[in-house]
């Protein structure tokens, strides 16, 4: 009788897959990683062969024998926000065929949970690390900078020492949102954000560096909370900022999902949008655009950013360095009817 599996687990392995299918096991594995090289006759037999041995890979052995895993590590600080669930599609569609496994580490915009997901997933050995934005603990930058695993970061932009980043400039869009608001007459603006995580501080002092450079900043009129961003959260703060400063009429919100708040609440109290108040949003999510009155927002390129960090990062895998050491996709300035 033919023995199945090996002689430790009883697992069925690489080899046997090959042998059944009759291909190499280097074939078979790239077979089974989704390779676009493999031709698809010879996918279907190993997976076929795959299935019917019952075959599931082992990543950590297939780690341990080349001193390099197959998979790319993505961290970001929210799985809840359509920002980072875009971004991550469209890493996937990119790293798909090379036949490297994503994998995804939530650190919640806790630095200190960041941290411990780095170490966890360098001991994995991972070809190269995907990270979001600059601001991490030292020990993090350490385990980064000696693994030599390469990085590229994303949704920033940073300085030349800083590695390569894809993204857009945080500060020039909140500058945008303020000369928008500023050319619509608007004479006393206000600021709302939640989160506070180093790019909606960014944006903050982008509108904040515009409107004192136009002689319209007010510092009371900034209204700043730690909690995570919500429709709900934005009502509270719009409530709060006009109970507080009734004269406000122009507002920049940090995340459209805080603008959308906001202008439910102003139809609740009565307030008109923009007549009373004019509104602009950030990152234009899907919603924003069916809002009544429709939310000015800036569109932010998410899928753009995650199609080009992964392209930028298989880029230094192959051994190709590039000249371009920050690429700065932009962002777009979507008026509606909200201001």
């Amino acid at each position: 009788m033919t023995r199945i599996g090996s002689r430790t687990t009883g697992r069925p392995t690489l080899a046997e897959v090959a042998r059944l299918s009759g291909v190499s096991p280097i074939t078979a594995s790239r077979a089974l990683r989704g390779v676009s090289t493999v031709a698809p006759e010879l996918v279907e037999k190993v997976k076929l062969a795959a299935t019917t041995l019952g075959y599931v890979a082992n990543p950590a052995a297939r780690a341990l024998a080349s001193a390099q895993s197959e998979s790319i590590v993505v961290l970001i600080p929210s799985l809840s926000n359509q920002l980072f669930i875009e971004t991550l599609e469209a890493v996937h569609e990119v790293m798909r065929p090379r036949g490297l496994e994503v994998l995804i580490g939530n650190y919640h915009y806790d630095i200190a949970e960041e941290e411990n997901l780095i170490r966890n997933y360098l001991a994995y050995q991972p070809r190269g690390m995907l990270l979001t934005g600059f601001d991490r603990s030292e020990a993090s930058k350490q385990m980064l900078s000696a693994s030599g695993v390469p990085c590229v970061h994303m949704m920033e932009l940073g300085l030349q020492e800083q590695g390569m980043s894809v993204g857009f400039s945080q500060q020039q869009a909140g500058a945008a949102a303020a000369q928008h608001l500023l050319e619509r007459g608007c004479q006393r603006l206000g600021f709302i954000a939640a989160q506070l995580d180093p790019r909606v501080m960014q944006r903050a002092e982008g509108f904040r560096q515009a409107l004192v450079a136009a002689g319209r900043y007010a510092s009371e009129l900034q209204v700043l909370s730690p909690q995570p961003s919500s429709i709900g959260l934005g009502g509270e703060l719009f409530r709060q900022l006009l109970a507080e400063h009734g004269d406000v009429d122009g507002i920049f919100f940090c995340n459209d999902d805080l603008a959308q708040g906001a202008i439910l609440e102003a139809l609740r109290l009565g307030v008109k949008v923009p007549q009373q108040v004019a509104m602009v949003g950030f990152n234009d999510l899907p919603a924003s655009a069916h809002m009544v009155p429709r939310l000015t927002s800036i569109r932010t390129p998410r899928a753009a950013i995650g199609r080009c960090a992964a392209q930028a990062l298989l880029g230094l895998l192959d051994g190709k360095r590039g000249t371009v050491h920050n690429q700065d996709l932009g962002f777009e300035l979507v008026v509606r009817e909200s201001s």
